[in-house]
């Protein structure tokens, strides 16, 4: 392989990049610049089904725990969500969205929904679903090879 563009490694992360720069870039425009990309799965999480554990919450948002803790620390002090004891484990916590963090919801999903026409246009709605199911496969193999 003598062509970078060839490579599958070098076009993810380049279209990593791309786009979690235009989605930084969006989201400064549209005042909601304390949103980074690396809270959407937190937040979408939790504007699903808010008061989630902790625990719950980092795998639904694909997060290992020692990335969810210094995640959930930055999202508390930019006043997005905050830790609640769990009434049920009192070793456990609740994950709840602060007002901030649930007014962003909408201007937010507006950003992601500009940022994924932006970026995806010209892209069929077939090759979408199966470009999905191509990263979604990318990532099963990832987890299986780092958690045999």
């Amino acid at each position: 392989m003598t062509d970078v563009t060839d490579c599958p490694y070098y076009l993810l992360t380049r279209a990593s990049l791309a786009t979690t720069g235009m989605l930084k870039q969006l989201l400064a425009a549209a005042n909601a610049a304390q949103i980074r990309p690396a809270y959407l799965g937190v937040l979408m999480s939790l504007w699903a089904e808010d008061g989630l554990r902790a625990a719950v919450l980092g795998r639904r948002a694909g997060l290992e725990p020692s990335t969810m803790t210094g995640l959930l620390d930055r999202m508390e002090r930019d006043e997005l969500l905050v830790r609640t004891p769990d009434p049920d484990d009192r070793r456990a916590h609740r994950i709840v969205l602060t007002v901030n963090g649930r007014r962003a919801q909408k201007p937010v999903m507006r950003v992601i929904d500009q940022s994924l026409a932006q970026m995806f246009a010209g892209v069929s709605a077939g090759d979408m679903t199966a470009l999905k199911g191509i990263l979604r496969q990318v990532l099963a193999n990832a987890n299986r090879l780092e958690h045999p």
